[in-house]
C-alpha cells in the first residue's frame, strides 16, 4: 500500500519524495540541494477571486485538477443572469473567407476558411505601414523626412496617390498616401529608402510575418499587386491588424481618415464603413480582378474592439455589408469582460532556497475573455502553479497558467508569471529548505 500523509485535513497519497523510510540516508538531501530537484514536480491550485490573493489554496498532486469559481470584477448585471443567452448562428457572408476576432481576449469569434491561401491585394500595405512605423520608432525615418520619389513606384500600375518624381515628398504624406488613398506609388517610395529596394524590403515583410506569427503568410512585394508566391490567409491578417492596433496606437488614427489630399488631388478612403458607421475607425481595402474585393475592418464600442476579415466579395458594397453583419455579430451577442489587471498581485505561492518564501504571481498582460452576452457569471477559473518553484525566480518568469472555463470548455489560458524576482537564498537556508523537500515538509 503506498505511503499517505494529511494534506488539508485528509489522507492522500505521499509523492515519493514523501514518502518516509526507515534507515534513509542524507545522501539525496545533498543531492536535492545541489541540484535544486525534488524528483517529481506537483501542481499547486489556488483558489483565487479576481484581484484576492487571500484564499485557501489546495495542493495537489501532478494533472489533478480543481475548478474554482471566478469572482467579483464581473459586473453583477452579469452575475446575476442565470440563464443562458441566444447566441444567433454566424450570418451568411458572400465571400471567399472570413475572420472575426475578439482584439483584447484574441478569441475568433467566427470565420470561414481562415487559413486557406488567399490573395490579399492591397491588404498587403498592413505589413507594409508596419514596418514604416516600426522604421519611425526606431527613427530610421521621420515624419517631417523627404524622401526621393521612386521611379519605378512612379511608374507602377493599380492606384497611386500622383507622386511627382521631380519632387520629393515627406514621409506624413506617404504615410497618409499609403494607407487612405492606397497609393503604390507610396509604397514603394517608402520601401526603397527603408530597404534599398523592393525585393528586399518584400524579404523583411516575411520575416516580420513570422515574427508575428503569421505562419502561412509570403509577401513578394510592398502593393500587392498580383504574384503566384504572393499570398496569406485570413486568419494571418487578423494577426496583423490586431498588431498595428497593439504596437503602433500613434499611427492607427490615420486609418481613420476619410480622405486625403496630395497634389491637389483629393482621393476618398475606399472603406466605405467609415462613412456608415461611428464606431468604425479602420482598416484597408484590396481589389483586384483575381482577388475580389477585400475589406478589414475595426469596430470599437463601448470599450471593446472587434476586427474583420473578409476578403472574394463581388464589389465595394458588397465587402462593406458582409463586414458589417460580422462586427455587429460580435458586438451584440457577445461580451468580453476583464479578469484580472496586467502586474496586479493575484496570490503569493512558495518558494524554496530564497532570499524570502513567497513569490508574488499575477499576469503580465490584462485578462481578457470573450463569451456570449449573459454567461459571463458561469465563467469557472484554475490557477495553478507547478511546485516547488526553486530560487532564483526571475520577474516575468512563467511559473503557472490560469484555465478559464464556460460549460465546461476552456475558453482562455493566461500565463502566470512571477511579479518580482526572488533572488536565492544562503547555505543554512538552501540545506533546510532541501531537507523540507525530501521530508515533504
Amino acid at each position: 500500500m503506498p505511503a499517505e500523509i494529511v494534506r488539508g485535513g485528509k489522507l492522500v497519497p505521499a509523492l515519493p519524495c514523501q514518502q518516509r523510510l526507515p534507515g534513509r540516508s542524507l545522501l539525496p538531501v545533498m543531492a536535492i540541494f545541489l541540484c535544486g530537484r525534488t524528483g517529481q514536480g506537483r501542481i499547486a491550485v489556488y483558489n483565487v477571486g479576481l484581484f484576492c490573493g487571500n484564499l485557501t489554496n489546495l495542493d495537489v498532486p501532478m494533472k489533478k485538477t480543481t475548478s474554482i469559481l471566478l469572482a467579483a470584477t464581473l459586473s453583477l448585471a452579469s452575475l446575476a443572469q442565470a440563464a443562458t443567452a441566444f447566441v444567433p448562428p454566424v450570418p451568411e457572408i458572400a465571400g471567399k473567407a472570413y475572420y472575426l476576432t475578439d482584439y483584447q481576449s484574441g478569441t475568433v469569434v467566427a470565420a470561414r476558411d481562415a487559413d486557406s491561401r488567399i490573395e490579399p491585394a492591397s491588404l498587403t500595405k498592413l505589413m507594409t505601414a508596419y514596418l514604416t512605423f516600426k522604421a519611425l520608432r526606431e527613427k530610421r525615418l521621420s515624419m517631417d523626412q523627404t524622401l526621393t520619389v521612386s521611379h519605378s513606384g512612379w511608374q507602377e500600375e493599380g492606384s497611386r496617390m500622383f507622386l511627382d518624381p521631380k519632387h520629393p515628398a515627406k514621409v506624413d504624406d506617404l504615410v497618409k498616401g499609403m494607407i487612405v488613398q492606397s497609393g503604390n506609388d507610396a509604397c514603394i517610395t517608402l520601401a526603397e529608402a527603408i530597404a534599398g529596394s523592393e525585393q528586399v524590403f518584400a524579404q523583411m515583410m516575411t520575416a516580420e510575418a513570422k515574427r508575428l506569427g503569421m505562419a502561412n503568410t509570403q509577401f513578394r512585394n510592398a502593393t500587392g499587386l498580383p504574384d503566384p508566391q504572393h499570398y496569406t490567409t485570413v486568419h494571418d491578417l487578423g494577426i496583423l491588424a490586431s498588431a498595428i492596433v497593439r504596437d503602433y496606437p500613434e499611427y492607427y488614427p490615420i486609418y481613420s481618415m476619410k480622405s486625403f489630399t496630395y497634389n491637389n488631388i483629393t482621393q476618398p478612403n475606399r472603406n466605405l464603413l467609415l462613412y456608415r458607421d461611428p464606431n468604425v475607425d479602420g482598416m484597408k481595402t484590396g481589389h483586384t480582378a483575381s482577388a475580389g474585393f477585400n475589406l478589414i475592418a475595426s469596430s470599437h464600442r463601448d470599450g471593446r474592439r472587434v476586427i474583420s476579415v473578409v476578403v472574394g466579395t463581388a464589389s465595394e458594397e458588397a465587402r462593406a455589408v458582409e463586414s458589417s453583419k460580422l462586427l455587429n455579430y460580435a458586438l451584440q451577442f457577445f461580451e468580453t469582460p476583464k479578469l484580472y489587471t496586467a502586474g496586479k498581485a493575484v496570490k503569493e505561492v512558495p518558494v524554496y532556497k530564497g532570499a524570502s518564501k513567497l513569490l508574488t504571481v499575477g499576469f503580465a498582460r490584462d485578462v481578457f475573455v470573450t463569451v456570449p452576452r449573459g454567461q459571463a457569471g458561469q465563467l469557472k477559473a484554475q490557477l495553478s502553479t507547478t511546485q516547488p518553484l526553486i530560487a532564483p525566480v526571475k520577474a516575468g518568469q512563467v511559473v503557472g497558467k490560469l484555465s478559464v472555463s464556460l460549460d465546461g470548455k476552456v475558453v482562455a489560458e493566461q500565463p502566470v508569471v512571477a511579479l518580482q524576482p526572488v533572488e536565492q537564498g544562503g547555505f543554512l537556508s538552501r540545506l533546510w529548505d532541501s531537507i523540507k523537500l525530501w521530508l515533504g515538509w
